[in-house]
C-alpha cells in the first residue's frame, strides 16, 4: 500500500476549508490544506459571520480573535435604504450592536437567544487570520501556492495531483516547486463555485444560474463612516434601478459597493452620486460577479467530499453562503474524525451528504427568500424618487412601506441561522423510529421557519442555556458525545439489563470507543425547555436523541447513533 502523506486533504483555504483544517487538526487528525493562491485573497467577500458560525468558532477557542479583528462590537448593525447618504433616509432599520446582543443573552433564561451573535468581519480579515490559526494547530499542514490539477481515489484512499508554482517555505513544508502528488485517505473538495473537484467527479449544479450580474468595487474612505449624515450603519440600499449597495466593511475605512454598470468609470461616478458630498477616496479593485441560486445533485462519490461553495451557491442577500459552508465543515469534522479512529460506523460519514445537502437546499430557498423581498421593494422605485414633488413623495412613502416590510426578509432570518433540523438523518432517532420517544412527528417545530423557536426536538441545534453559575452549557461539553441527565437518574425499564441504564449505555459507547460523557444537571430552565428528562447531544451539540427513559436496548441506540 502507498503509505499516506495525510489523513485528509483539503482543497481550497477560504474560510470552510481552514475551519475544517483547524477542527480536524484539534481532533487529532492529520490534514493538509493546499491553495493555489500565494496569499489570502483581498477582496472582501462574505462580510459576516452569523450566530451559529460564531457559536461554532466559540467552541474552537477562537471567537475571541475574530471579535477583535473584525468590526467593533459597540458599533450599531443598522440599515438604510436612501436616496443618497446626505438625504434623510427613506427607511432606518436599527439593529443591535454585538455588545447591545451580548447583553441581552446573559439575561436570557429560555434559549430564544443565541450564545454568541453575529460579527461582521470582511473575508479580507478573516481568512488571514483563520490561516495563522491553522498553522499553528497541531496536526495540519498548511501549502498555499500548490495548485490541485486531479485526482484517483481507490477503496484505501485517494491520489491527489498538485502542481507547486514558485512557492515559499510554508508552515509544514520546505519550498518547493513543479508536480507533487499526494496521498490520502479523504478528500474534500472546499473549492469554490467553479470547484475542479466537482467537475472531475461530474457532479452537476441544479436550480437558478445566473440570475444577474454585478460589480464589487472596494473603496477606501477615511472618514466617510464618520461623516455620513443620516447615522452610522452597516448596511446603506440605495432606492434605484442598479441595485446599488453600499456596504461598510469591518474597519469602517474600506466599503464596497455592489451596482449594475458598464465600467469601471461609472461605478465611480455611482459611488460619488450616493456619497452626495464631497470625500477623498482610492477605488483599490473593482470585479464582476453573477448571483446563482444552486446546490449540488451529490455532495459525496465515495472518498471524496464537497464543502462550502463547491456544493452550493446563494445570493450574498441574508448572509447564508459562507455561513452554511462553515457548518458544512463542523459536520464534516467529527465524522471523518470518527471515521478514522475508528469508532464511527459506515453511516457515520454517509449521513454528511443526506444532512448538509438538505441544508445546502435549504439554506438556498432562505437565501431566495431574502432576496425575493429586496427585489419586492426595488421594483417600487420610480424614476421621480429624487424628486420635490408631490409625486416624488408619493413614490418615495411606497417604497418605504413596501420596504418596511421586504428589507427586513434580508436582515432577520434567525430562524434559518439557528432553527435549522435534520430530518431523516441515519445517525439521528427521531419520533416514529423505534428507539425514538413517542413524541407525535406532526407536532414536530418547522425546519424552515424564518423566526427562531427553541427546541429540543431531534436533529436540532441544542439552544444556548446558562448554568446556576452563569457560565454556558455549551462551553462545558466537550468534543464527543454527551448524554445530559436532567435530574436524577431515571429507573431501569422494565425487561432491561440489570446495570443502571446510563451506566449501559456508557458500555454501549465504550464497545466502539466512541467518546462519551455524562452530564447530570438539576438546572429547572434547561429541563423545562428540554421537555425530557435526558438528551443525547452529538459532538456538534445537534440532539441525536431524547427521551425520559433511555431505551430496553442501549446497545442499539449508541450503533444508531455512531453510524454502525
Amino acid at each position: 500500500m502507498t503509505p499516506f502523506d495525510t489523513d485528509v486533504l483539503i482543497v481550497g483555504a477560504g474560510p470552510v476549508g481552514l475551519t475544517l483544517a483547524i477542527d480536524l487538526g484539534r481532533r487529532g487528525v492529520r490534514c493538509t490544506i493546499v491553495e493555489r493562491n500565494l496569499a489570502p485573497s483581498p477582496h472582501p467577500k462574505m462580510e459576516r459571520c452569523n450566530a451559529r458560525t460564531m457559536e461554532i468558532y466559540r467552541r474552537l477557542g477562537i471567537e475571541p480573535a475574530i471579535r477583535a479583528a473584525g468590526y467593533p462590537t459597540s458599533h450599531p448593525m443598522d440599515v438604510f435604504i436612501v436616496t443618497r447618504l446626505v438625504d434623510p433616509p427613506l427607511l432606518h432599520l436599527p439593529y443591535p450592536s454585538v455588545d447591545e446582543l451580548k447583553a441581552r443573552s446573559a439575561l436570557c433564561t429560555d434559549g430564544r437567544e443565541p450564545l454568541e451573535p453575529y460579527q461582521l468581519i470582511s473575508q479580507y480579515t478573516l481568512e488571514p487570520l483563520l490561516k495563522r490559526i491553522a498553522e499553528n494547530t497541531p496536526n495540519v499542514t498548511v501549502q498555499f501556492g500548490c495548485e490541485f490539477k486531479s485526482f484517483d481515489q481507490d477503496d484505501e484512499g485517494v491520489t491527489a495531483h498538485a502542481q507547486l508554482v514558485a512557492a515559499p517555505a510554508t508552515h509544514g513544508m520546505a519550498a518547493m516547486s513543479g508536480d507533487i502528488t499526494l496521498r490520502a485517505r479523504y478528500l474534500v473538495g472546499c473549492d469554490g463555485g467553479s470547484s475542479a473537484i466537482r467537475k472531475q467527479l461530474g457532479i452537476r449544479l441544479e436550480g437558478e444560474a445566473d440570475l444577474l450580474q454585478l460589480w464589487q468595487a472596494l473603496f477606501v474612505c477615511d472618514d466617510l463612516y464618520e461623516r455620513i449624515p443620516i447615522g452610522r450603519g452597516r448596511h446603506f440600499h440605495v432606492a434605484d434601478n442598479r441595485n446599488t449597495q453600499l456596504i461598510v466593511q469591518d474597519s469602517c475605512r474600506h466599503f464596497t459597493l455592489h451596482t449594475v454598470a458598464e465600467n469601471e468609470a461609472e461605478i465611480r461616478t455611482r459611488f460619488e452620486q450616493m456619497v452626495g458630498m464631497p470625500v477623498k477616496y482610492e477605488m483599490l479593485s473593482a470585479n464582476r460577479w453573477t448571483q446563482h441560486l444552486l446546490v449540488a445533485e451529490r455532495y459525496n462519490d465515495r472518498r471524496v467530499l464537497l464543502a462550502g461553495d463547491s456544493a452550493h451557491l446563494m445570493i450574498p442577500t441574508g448572509g447564508l453562503g459562507m455561513n452554511t459552508g462553515v457548518g458544512d465543515a463542523i459536520d464534516l469534522g467529527w465524522k471523518l474524525a470518527g471515521t478514522l479512529q475508528g469508532w464511527g460506523g459506515p453511516r457515520l460519514l454517509e449521513s454528511y451528504a443526506s444532512e448538509r445537502r438538505q441544508l445546502g437546499i435549504r439554506n438556498v430557498g432562505g437565501s431566495r427568500y431574502a432576496s425575493r423581498g429586496r427585489r419586492a421593494w426595488r421594483s417600487a422605485w420610480r424614476p421621480d424618487i429624487a424628486e420635490p414633488t408631490a409625486s416624488g413623495a408619493e413614490t418615495r412613502a411606497n417604497l418605504a412601506r413596501i420596504a418596511d416590510v421586504e428589507q427586513r426578509k434580508t436582515n432577520e432570518l434567525l430562524g434559518i441561522e439557528l432553527g435549522y433540523r435534520y430530518t431523516d438523518s441515519p445517525i439521528i432517532c427521531e419520533p416514529g423510529h423505534p428507539l425514538a420517544d413517542a413524541d407525535d412527528p406532526a407536532s414536530a417545530p418547522d425546519p424552515d421557519a424564518i423566526t427562531y423557536t427553541p427546541s429540543t426536538w431531534p436533529g436540532s441545534r441544542m439552544p444556548n442555556q446558562w448554568l446556576a453559575d452563569g457560565t454556558a452549557l455549551q462551553d462545558s461539553l466537550g468534543n464527543g458525545y454527551t448524554l445530559l441527565v436532567l435530574g436524577a437518574e431515571p429507573r431501569p425499564a422494565e425487561g432491561s439489563a440489570p446495570a443502571a441504564p446510563v451506566a449501559a449505555l456508557a458500555a454501549a459507547f465504550a464497545r466502539w470507543g466512541a467518546p462519551l460523557a455524562i452530564r447530570h444537571l438539576s438546572e429547572p430552565s434547561i429541563r423545562t425547555l428540554a421537555t425530557r428528562a435526558m438528551l443525547l447531544l452529538r459532538p456538534d451539540l445537534h440532539i441525536a436523541w431524547r427521551g425520559d427513559t433511555l431505551p430496553m436496548d442501549v446497545g442499539a441506540l449508541a450503533d444508531r447513533v455512531t453510524g454502525h
